[in-house]
């Protein structure tokens, strides 16, 4: 229609005209939101190139202007680098390089860091429910060798259990001071507001660490976690649209709530296993609405430009002695079995379950 015909056309017509085109571009709008938020975000390839700023909450939300951990560096390797989850926010990222070049006073050659997040968060195809915002990272237990790991051995090799095979006990043989002294010293960090590592590693710490055990509240038990410790940071100034995570407390964190790991209840089947997960369900519609646009804005030129570059510092030669040999993975993997029955006290199951605002990430088979 010209411009002549339209100005000249019936009201009428024109009414219903707006009200196709509005229908038209709602329509779109509405299966936009309708797409799964994990295909989405899982095929973004590079971080948006704008200011960092994270949007919504861990378990749902996203973060622009995020910068990557570079695969290799003087203190610290990135494990499963095919997965493309190397990213994080630059406060984020500054932080694991500074643990990592910090930790070599407590006698570590290096960290071998695990997931962090997707170049624009967002929930993950696989995996974790967590890591959405650029605020949390997975830290092996395992140290980084002598001999760097390959790419491809990158890959392959499987991190170890601290665990005594089918319990919630730590294996001795396996857990050392050394990863003590790094779970301190990250929890040191007045960024860090979580690290979360199996009960049966926080058990551990509450039986053996004796002086100063403030830094324990930050050591918070959950399901999984006794091959790597997972830290989580803050919301970060500029991020208004990021929710906090509540108060962790006072106290050690080695009572009721500690005690309520090691009843029956944590460990029941799930009423419903075949329910689908929160991120395979989860469409652009329950995220925050900035996500959307986060998904458009434009990427760095290349992976080399988005990836973190400052404050890196010389690193001393380790003085200390380096963080013992680790035992071989047995062939089974764990199982946690109900206390009682490996010398653990065993607490009531039907006691009143603590009030601890069970964190994120939710309970999961993988890692």
């Amino acid at each position: 229609m010209t411009q002549s015909k339209w100005l000249s056309a019936p009201r009428s017509v024109l009414l219903a005209m707006t009200v196709a085109l509005t229908g038209l571009l709602s329509g779109a709008d509405t299966a936009g939101a309708a797409e799964l938020a994990k295909n989405l975000f899982g095929a973004e390839a590079l971080p948006s190139a704008v200011a960092p700023q994270s949007y919504g909450f861990y378990s749902k939300g996203c973060f622009a202007g995020g910068v990557g951990l570079p695969l290799d560096g003087p203190t610290w390797q990135v494990m499963r680098p095919s997965r493309n989850r190397n990213w994080g926010h630059p406060a984020m990222i500054a932080l694991l390089e500074k643990l990592s070049r910090d930790a070599v006073q407590d006698g570590w050659r290096g960290l071998l860091v695990g997931d962090i997040s997707q170049p624009r968060g967002g929930p993950m195809r696989t995996g974790h429910a967590s890591h959405q915002l650029g605020l949390d990272a997975d830290i092996w237990f395992s140290p980084m060798p002598d001999q760097p790991y390959s790419m491809s051995g990158r890959e392959k090799i499987g991190a170890v259990s601290m665990l005594k095979p089918k319990s919630l006990v730590v294996d001795d043989r396996r857990w050392t001071e050394s990863r003590a002294r790094l779970l301190k010293r990250a929890a040191s960090y007045p960024e860090v507001e979580r690290i979360f590592v199996h009960p049966g590693i926080k058990k551990k710490l509450c039986d053996t660490v004796s002086g100063d055990r403030g830094w324990l509240n930050k050591i918070r038990p959950f399901w999984g976690h006794d091959e790597h410790f997972h830290v989580r940071i803050g919301c970060q100034p500029g991020s208004p649209n990021c929710k906090p995570q509540h108060d962790t407390g006072r106290g050690d964190g080695c009572g009721k709530e500690l005690a309520w790991w090691f009843t029956e209840e944590p460990w029941r089947p799930a009423k419903n296993p075949d329910a689908p997960k929160a991120r395979d369900i989860m469409t652009m519609a329950a995220l925050p609405k900035q996500c959307q646009a986060v998904l458009t804005q434009p990427s760095p030129l290349s992976f080399e430009a988005a990836l973190y570059k400052g404050g890196r510092a010389p690193v001393a030669v380790a003085t200390a002695p380096a963080p013992e040999a680790v035992v071989p993975e047995p062939a089974s993997p764990p199982a946690p079995v109900l206390a009682g029955t490996t010398g653990l006290p065993a607490f009531s199951a039907f006691a009143e379950t603590p009030q601890i605002g069970v964190p994120v990430p939710r309970p999961r088979p993988g890692p």
